[in-house]
């Protein structure tokens, strides 16, 4: 999985559970900071501190080093919770999983640009996927908001919702290339060092917006189909 799906799978939970537990009249600003308060912490552990991890260690010990350590963090970090008996969140599962695999291709293939280049192809495919979603006539922004919102019939059948869910099923495919042309253009120029460095910072800055758009253009919505009272402005 790439990165840009990683943290777009914790902010689709945030955001459903920010919508059940913020009243009618919340804004824009109060659900986006729900958002990261909620997705934050995940984000951070499953994504943000090996990156750092890799980061530190490739800079000070070398490549070997750096695979290593972030693979121990996110396997430490689910151990713990199990020791625990905390439940492990579902971010750093697919944190593992990515992570496992990424390293498994770099090594097995000798090839080092593989581990970055993996998480760029996972953001090219996303990206499709929404696209092609639109093709076949079923936005992939309708499938995800049935998981989290309880929408129903009649509301999916006001123009206004479809037109919303086209345009962000739209969004999301240009994030996830955005995301994806931006990293390969940095994983081309960039020393491998600057690249990792940056890599974590443009994919959130990117994601961010797409979140941000994302949940001002659906409290408009809502407001403007009744389907809650007040305002936004």
């Amino acid at each position: 999985m790439s990165d840009t799906a990683l943290m777009a799978a914790g902010t689709e939970q945030s955001v459903a559970d920010a919508g059940e537990l913020l009243p009618a009249h919340t804004s824009m600003v109060s659900v986006f900071v729900g958002v990261v308060r909620r997705a934050g912490p995940h984000v951070i552990e499953a994504s943000l501190i090996p990156t750092a991890l890799f980061y530190f260690c490739l800079v000070l010990a070398g490549l070997g080093a750096a695979f290593a350590a972030a693979l121990v963090w996110v396997y430490a970090a689910i151990l713990c919770r199990m020791v625990s008996h905390r439940a492990v969140p579902p971010l750093l599962v697919l944190g593992a999983i990515g992570i496992t695999v990424r390293t498994a291709v770099a090594m097995a293939s000798g090839s080092s640009f593989l581990y970055f280049a993996q998480p760029i192809a996972g953001s090219v495919v996303m990206g499709c996927v929404f696209l092609v979603s639109m093709v076949v006539g079923r936005p992939m922004v309708e499938r995800l908001a049935l998981e989290f919102w309880p929408l129903t019939p009649e509301m999916l059948a006001r123009p206004a919702v479809l037109r919303l869910l086209r345009r962000l099923t739209f969004l999301w495919a240009a994030v996830n290339l955005s995301v994806g042309a931006a990293t390969f253009a940095m994983l081309t120029w960039l020393p491998l060092s600057t690249y990792v460095a940056l890599k974590q910072p443009v994919s959130l800055a990117i994601t961010g917006l797409g979140v941000a758009v994302t949940i001002q253009r659906a409290i408009r919505t809502a407001h403007r189909e009744g389907f809650v009272a007040a305002h936004v402005p």
